[in-house]
């Protein structure tokens, strides 16, 4: 969940006279936090000074901005204030990749004291992808990566430098938009603290998308062959694709996937609207300035990256999950909407994030 996906490869191994798809093979992650570290750019220029306070104030915020969260969704009433990590775009790097082996499991937490050559070419893919991310994400909540002070999973990661790039280009009050990105984050933060089920239904949909489909070429020839002549059946765009590519059962996660990810972004975006009148001044003309840079048009080259990584579908999931929170909430006020975080079976079925009424009358 960040303000601004698994990385997962496709490696082909031999099995007798037959070969099978092995999702989710080994990453060499040490190597992808040091090549991304290589490749990333260095942030805007700054005072040493001038990153200090910003540093400062990002952790003072993250703290201020749990009190009205917490307020206006009505979670997480009395549990501590965890850690916030106010980091720079190396340090992201290094808790990402740190996440990411965290997330996928024991495969990849595999002895890699020699990695094979797959691993390495999928520590270099991934340090790519890494190295962009870091210039882009501002604010990130890692329901896996252990709290250094106590233990329990769940760390708040804000990017120093790419929040301070971004306050410049859209000419907004630092302090004022370093609270509204801090609300945000911190709407996830409290998502996860009051719903501790959430992070094991995460696990447990990343282990299906991430695992051994056990099919042959010959049989995901066949399924995607089928699929195809189906087409009346077969989901269009980035979800016709994933259909094509994975087996039933790793569809189906992708797309539980994709609708709790709506859902906790949508949510987050509610409260900081919610939130932000009252405890930030600009907020209306911050909104109005990142809604407009969302949809700012992008060089070639960042729109195929864009596209690749699911960047253009997460802003959708902002939009969409949004609508469905605002009505939801509309109508039947906070209290009642927040029985959709009881289970996985209140969660919203695919079709009702369009149509918030239908999960309203299925659930409450």
């Amino acid at each position: 969940m960040s303000m601004s996906g698994t990385d997962s490869r496709a490696a082909v191994e031999p099995v007798g006279d037959d070969t099978r798809l092995s999702i989710g093979s080994q990453i060499d992650w040490p190597l992808a936090a040091s090549t991304a570290k290589r490749l990333v750019r260095p942030g805007p220029k700054t005072t040493a000074y001038t990153y200090e306070a910003a540093q400062a104030e990002l952790a003072d915020a993250a703290t201020r901005a749990e009190a009205p969260v917490r307020e206006v969704t009505g979670l997480a009433d009395g549990l501590r204030i965890p850690t916030t990590r106010i980091l720079d775009r190396s340090g992201w790097i290094d808790a990402a990749s740190d996440s990411m082996r965290s997330m996928l499991g024991s495969e990849a937490d595999a002895d890699l004291s020699s990695p094979g050559l797959a691993a390495k070419f999928g520590g270099v893919q991934a340090g790519g992808l890494l190295a962009f991310l870091s210039t882009a994400i501002l604010g990130q909540y890692d329901p896996f990566t252990p709290d250094p002070e106590t233990g329990e999973p769940g760390v708040l990661m804000v990017v120093t430098p790419n929040i301070i790039n971004v306050e410049r280009q859209l000419k907004v009050v630092p302090s004022d938009f370093r609270l509204w990105v801090c609300l945000h984050e911190v709407t996830h933060r409290v998502q996860f603290s009051a719903n501790p089920w959430l992070r094991d239904y995460m696990q447990d949909n990343v282990a299906v998308l991430t695992s051994e489909t056990g099919e042959s070429t010959t049989e995901i020839v066949t399924r995607m062959t089928k699929t195809l002549k189906g087409s009346e059946s077969r989901e269009k765009g980035i979800l016709g694709a994933m259909q094509l590519l994975q087996s039933p059962e790793q569809f189906d996660a992708f797309h539980r996937m994709m609708v709790l990810g709506t859902l906790l972004e949508g949510h987050a975006d509610h409260v900081m609207d919610a939130v932000g009148p009252a405890h930030v001044p600009s907020v209306a003309h911050i909104r109005t300035a990142f809604d407009k840079r969302r949809k700012a048009p992008q060089n070639p080259v960042q729109r195929i990256i864009r596209a690749l990584i699911g960047m253009d579908a997460k802003i959708a999931q902002y939009i969409r999950g949004k609508a469905f929170v605002d009505e939801v909430v509309e109508t039947v006020g906070m209290e009642r909407f927040n029985t959709v975080w009881t289970s996985p079976e209140t969660m919203p079925l695919p079709d009702e994030i369009d149509t918030p009424q239908a999960w309203i009358r299925r659930v409450l």
